[in-house]
Parts: structure tokens; sequence; C-alpha cells
């Protein structure tokens, strides 16, 4: 009887773990509806960017001139698969480099980011850029633009061996990569975190998924 039991408890238990193992980590998702706490994180803020409301939620505009955001968390930290996304506006008169997500390592140079450049005919493309160890990886999409003042989808996803990144769900680029999970480290939106080519327009969502996802799971720009 008693080795029955313990048969039992034991399968009980492997079960639990296989469970646990099986299911996905959650999202984590920041809303850009408030300067005080985002995502659960305290905001500092530079500049006066405004709230705004748009029609489907509120979000967080930057002048690109001298406002921004700043948080001490590093939302990839201890990843070494990941998806980042971040549902934004650029503005067409806004300067021509932007470095408008910025997730980096503490005390060394290791950083994800996006960027956008926009063009003098009113458009823009993304750049991606990881940073980790020697290598340096660089997506600079010049091929792919769109019109600015529209809110957009952009997704940076690294499964392991590659990274790659989207624009409203379609591939623009893939760059095979080395990529070591970053310690904890900040977060800056609207900015570059020494505060550089900063950004004009809108962030209304920011995602972080710890694995790869497909187009078919990213959110949505609208």
């Amino acid at each position: 009887m008693k080795t029955a039991l313990l048969a039992f408890a034991v399968a009980a238990l492997c079960l639990t773990v296989g469970q646990a193992a099986d299911k996905p980590e959650k999202s984590k998702t920041w809303q850009f509806d408030n300067l005080q706490k985002i995502g659960g994180h305290a905001v500092t803020v530079l500049g006066k960017p405004r709230l705004i409301d748009t029609p489907s939620g509120k979000a967080i505009t930057f002048d690109g001139v001298d406002d921004g955001l700043f948080f001490d968390v590093h939302p990839l930290a201890g990843l070494s698969k990941f998806t980042v996304e971040v549902i934004f506006r650029p503005d067409a008169d806004g300067p021509k480099e932007q470095r408008f997500f910025h997730m980096q390592e503490a005390k060394t140079e290791n950083r994800v980011m996006f960027e956008t450049r926009v063009t003098d005919d009113g458009r823009w493309y993304l750049d991606t850029f990881i940073k980790s160890g020697e290598g340096n990886y660089t997506q600079l999409a010049e091929k792919h633009k769109h019109p600015c003042d529209r809110w957009y989808h952009a997704a940076l996803v690294v499964d392991g061996r590659e990274m790659r990144h989207y624009v409203n769900g379609k591939l623009e680029l893939t760059t095979k990569i080395d990529y070591t999970p970053q310690q904890p480290g900040r977060t800056s939106l609207g900015v570059r975190q020494n505060k550089v080519f900063w950004f004009k327009g809108g962030i209304r969502t920011a995602r972080f998924t710890p694995r790869a996802l497909s187009p078919k799971q990213f959110l949505k720009a609208k």
C-alpha cells in the first residue's frame, strides 16, 4: 500500500512539474497611458512629454528635443530568446536619426535598440541594433520605407540563432547572431540613454515576450 501511494505521489509530482515546464512564460506589457508608473515601474521623466488620446487608447508624445522616459529595469535581462514589440507613430518633422527605444545592460555597452531614420520626403525606415559581447548587429532597412504620421507596429525577434525585425507583421531583415543573455540594466524611450538622438512622435504600447513569436502572435497597430 505504501509503495503504491509513493508511486502515485511521484507520478503526480512529475505531472505537475511537466505541466509547469510546458506552460510558456507570460508576456509583459507596458501601456504608455500615464507619466508616473508604466508596466509596474516608476518613470523618470525628461522634458515635458504629453499624454494624448488615440482611437486605440492613450499614448505619450515626445517633442524630438528634450522629452524622454527612463526606467531602472532591463526587461530582457536573463533572456536568451525574446520578442520586443512597440506600437509607435514617427512624425514627419522629426530628427533624421532617432534612437527611440533603448535597453542596456548596466556597466557594459551590451544593448538592444529600436531606431528610426526619417527621409526628406516624409517617410521613415526602421533600424534595429544589438550589441552582444564582441558582436555588433545592425539591421538598417533603408529599402523598406513607410509614410510618417501613422501608427505602426515594430517587432524585434531573437531566437538564439538570428535576429529578425518586422513592421506591421512583415519581415524586413534578418541577421545571424551570437547572442548572450544580458544582465539587469536600464531602459529609455524617446531618446538614447546618453541623451542624444531624440524622438519626435508617439508611443502607445510595448510588449516583452520571453520567446520568439511568429507574426500571427504579434500585437496589432490599430
